[in-house]
């Protein structure tokens, strides 16, 4: 988390940095627009072996269109949002809230394999 005076751009780096620590498999990140001045992309690639891919708009469509790669997160959030416990924020640490993100997410792919 970080203030909202905090551009996306300005935590790319501190973010991969954990990432790294976090997990040995990450290898490939998909960013928005904002990060096109790929000097973090080169940091990346350079210090991690990680590649980093901007997501654009095709060149020539007005009006919304969905882009590849880009609604992933919003739509886990939305899945997540389903289950009444995490429809608000009622922890009180972020340990438990991360353990019930854990388990909505165990239960929903529990359901897909049962499918």
């Amino acid at each position: 988390m970080t203030a909202a005076n905090r551009f996306d751009h300005q935590q790319l780096w501190p973010l991969l940095q954990a990432g790294v620590k976090r997990s040995a498999r990450l290898r490939h990140v998909w960013v928005d627009q904002g990060y096109r001045d790929g000097f973090v992309a080169l940091l990346a690639r350079y210090h991690y072996g990680i590649t980093v891919e901007v997501v654009t708009r095709p060149k020539g469509v007005k009006g919304w269109q969905l882009l590849p790669r880009r609604w992933v997160v919003e739509r886990t959030f939305a899945w997540l949002g389903r289950f009444r416990r995490l429809s608000k924020d009622y922890e009180y640490l972020v340990q438990s809230s991360e353990a019930m993100i854990y388990g909505v997410m165990i239960t929903l792919m529990l359901r897909r394999l049962t499918q």
